[in-house]
């Protein structure tokens, strides 16, 4: 009975958060729960736009930085698993290389919390693997640009556009869309808006891949 109630209101959540926005995330709580612990000011900036009113530069950039084929898996990059599996086979001694998708990240970000358990890698592709089925590639881009963590309480487009360059998420430059891209990786240590030189090596590198990245259809998301 607890494996049917299960099915039914996770797959129940998926189809109804393929027209519903999503406000909160498991990770915005945790790190206001942190703040409080470390005995900081609670910080949480985020608002929802949709797609359209999105620079369309940046969906090209985090393609370009996270998931170049994007559009053409199904959740799940297995040539970026292979490459990333035997790289890190080969050298074990440097940074372990990832292959998440951009469709995994919004799973992730949106119905679990971070960890690197078997549970949660698992319920991972079982989200992943939803949300492939039920939304638009135009849905998953949507959510995953309004979710994701892009600063010290920053999520979303909206949120890094206003607080870290003082403009709209439809105004940000093509550059400003790389220099967010490049934070992704770790955007509580890298900082959009004063990049190291580090990040802006990052940025140049994203500059000259999202001219061969295809961009995101531009019908609406659904």
């Amino acid at each position: 009975m607890a494996i049917l109630a299960f099915f039914a209101s996770t797959i129940l959540s998926v189809a109804m958060l393929r027209w519903v926005p999503v406000w909160f995330t498991p990770l915005m709580f945790i790190r206001l729960a942190q703040q409080v612990s470390d005995d900081q000011r609670m910080v949480l900036h985020h608002s929802w736009v949709p797609l359209d009113q999105i620079a369309p530069s940046l969906p090209l950039a985090v393609m370009a930085s996270e998931d170049a084929r994007f559009l053409e898996h199904h959740g799940f990059d297995y040539k970026a698993i292979e490459h990333a599996a035997m790289r890190n086979m080969k050298h074990p001694e440097k940074r372990r290389l990832g292959a998440s998708t951009i469709s995994q990240q919004t799973a992730k970000n949106v119905f679990l919390w971070p960890s690197r358990s078997w549970i949660r890698k698992g319920l991972e592709v079982y989200f992943t693997t939803l949300i492939e089925l039920m939304w638009s590639k135009q849905r998953i881009m949507e959510v995953y640009l309004n979710s994701i963590e892009m600063g010290q309480g920053i999520y979303g487009a909206a949120a890094v556009a206003e607080y870290h360059f003082d403009t709209t998420p439809d105004s940000l430059t093509r550059g400003q869309c790389a220099l967010i891209a490049a934070s992704l990786p770790n955007p509580l240590r890298f900082n959009s808006a004063q990049p190291t030189p580090y990040l802006l090596k990052r940025q140049k590198r994203i500059l000259h891949e999202m001219r061969f990245v295809k961009p995101l259809p531009a019908h609406p998301a659904d």
